[in-house]
């Protein structure tokens, strides 16, 4: 029953990433769009974010429908998500009725825990003897959402001060 959990873990998480990949790429305001909403957060080159956020969505959504990497396409859900919560939700408080952090919140935690519990038996994790789960997962998926979401936004977030923001 364990193997059956984490494959439906796994998939939900997977598809759901997926999904916003799509909707980022392909969605309403399309790659443009997407872009102007990064910019908008205050992350320079909004292009190349809308690109970055696309590819890593949709390959971390592939890669948690294979059970391949978990720990690493777990670490992809969480700073996708860490990226979001800072810039886009926490401002708004907690609920995701008034685009608070609730959604982006629990997707991080499902995939942090994820990382730490692994894909599973039916993942190519376990066929391909892939074993990094438990405190070593966690803090592979952790260490490295936190670096990549500093690293990204060391480099392209530069906000706007208040007094511009008005204009």
């Amino acid at each position: 029953m364990d193997d059956i959990a984490l494959l439906l873990v796994r998939l939900v998480l997977g598809v759901v990433m997926i999904a916003h990949g799509l909707n980022h790429w392909r969605g309403g305001g399309r790659i443009e769009g997407t872009a102007r909403w990064f910019t908008g957060l205050g992350l320079r080159n909004g292009t190349l974010q809308a690109w970055l956020s696309v590819l890593t969505e949709l390959g971390a959504g592939a890669l948690l429908l294979l059970g391949l990497f978990t720990p690493l396409a777990c670490a992809a859900v969480v700073s996708v998500m860490l990226v979001a919560g800072l810039l886009a939700h926490r401002r708004n408080g907690f609920f995701v009725f008034k685009e608070g952090y609730e959604y982006v919140l629990t997707l991080a935690v499902v995939a942090l825990a994820l990382a730490v519990l692994g894909p599973g038996g039916v993942s190519v994790d376990e066929a391909s003897g892939i074993d990094v789960t438990g405190w070593a997962g966690g803090a592979l998926a952790l260490g490295a959402a936190v670096l990549a979401t500093a690293g990204l936004l060391a480099v392209f977030w530069r906000p706007q001060p208040p007094e511009q923001e008005a204009r």
